[in-house]
């Protein structure tokens, strides 16, 4: 099993309000995700609560049947169209993908 996390900061020029719907969408591009990939077990986004300086602002976490599943994810059309919206809005992304 494959654990695929990553935390998003979001871009600080834009006004709080399109933040949030920009947060909202970017979830919801990302769990759409769900059943449409081969070896994609769960996915699941989150939003950050506690706001300190250390905080990203979305999480992404998600489970593959292995690497080669994983490979396969970040090439697909539906995974490469809901990165292209995250990637517009998004100033900060951090990676961790290890085998359990």
């Amino acid at each position: 099993m494959i654990k695929h996390i990553v935390i998003w900061k979001l871009s600080g020029a834009q006004e709080d309000v399109c933040r949030k719907a920009n947060a909202i969408k970017m979830r919801k591009l990302l769990e759409e995700l769900n059943g449409r990939i081969p070896g994609l077990v769960n996915l699941e986004v989150g939003f950050d609560f506690s706001e300190t300086d250390a905080s990203g602002d979305i999480a992404l976490y998600s489970e593959f049947v292995s690497r080669e599943a994983l490979a396969a994810y970040q090439t697909h059309p539906d995974h490469l169209a809901a990165a292209s919206f995250v990637k517009s809005v998004a100033c900060d992304r951090r990676i961790i993908d290890y085998e359990v």
